[in-house]
């Protein structure tokens, strides 16, 4: 192993282990350095790996809030590594897009069967807010992306809410983009807005298979209008 992964490995353990729990500070770097025979130079690239991963938040300074504190962040840097993979083209936008898909149907067909219903307050909330009419493109697909964030979280399993999370973040640019194919914005915004209507009514009524369908419909369907032909 390299110098810095010694300390990656000996934080992993820790944290499988109990030893280290979400807001806990890591051991000092002089500790860590000395423990481990690394150099400090080695346990910093440590850290500065770990707070791209979302595991540790640092500040700088002498008080309580110094140093490094374990942290639960895994959509930033899920999202980002996405992101970054997205605009190397190595990962094809049809890719993600059917993987969104295979999520979001998962999620609506396990929320729709659960009992008792799931709260639909932040759902209810982002179509609310999408009824604006005088909303911009982008704000609308912000709120668009919220919604279906929303929807992913419903069914209760934190993976598949923080992959959805990511995945809608990493297509945010190629979604926005498409807007000026579209020959009339306000016509597709409505027609969205009924969308999600139907697919939270049929989350609502626990109709789990239409969920799916109906979800599968609504993103082949904005998919097809900004694909070039």
């Amino acid at each position: 192993m390299r110098a810095h992964e010694l300390v990656l490995h000996r934080i992993e353990r820790d944290l499988a282990a109990g030893v280290l729990t979400v807001g806990d500070r890591l051991p000092g770097e002089r500790a860590l350095a000395g423990e481990l025979s690394v150099s400090r130079s080695s346990v910093r690239e440590a850290i500065r790996v770990l707070e791209a991963m979302g595991v540790v938040r640092t500040a700088v300074g002498s008080g309580p809030e110094a140093g490094a504190t374990v942290v639960a962040d895994p959509i930033s840097s899920i999202g980002a590594a996405l992101r970054l993979h997205t605009a190397t083209k190595h990962l094809p936008i049809a890719d993600l897009v059917d993987t969104r898909i295979l999520l979001e149907s998962w999620a609506l067909r396990e929320a729709a069967d659960r009992a008792p219903r799931p709260d639909l307050t932040a759902v209810e909330a982002a179509l609310d807010a999408m009824d604006d009419t005088t909303l911009t493109p982008e704000q609308f697909l912000r709120l668009d992306a919220a919604f279906h964030v929303a929807m992913s979280e419903l069914a209760g399993n934190v993976v598949v809410a923080a992959m959805m999370a990511a995945l809608r973040d990493s297509i945010h640019d190629y979604v926005l983009a498409g807007v000026p194919l579209l020959d009339d914005w306000p016509t597709v915004a409505a027609t969205l807005r009924g969308e999600h209507r139907a697919i939270l009514a049929a989350v609502r009524r626990g109709h789990p298979a239409k969920a799916a369908d109906l979800v599968c419909a609504h993103i082949r369907g904005y998919q097809d209008l900004i694909t070039p032909r």
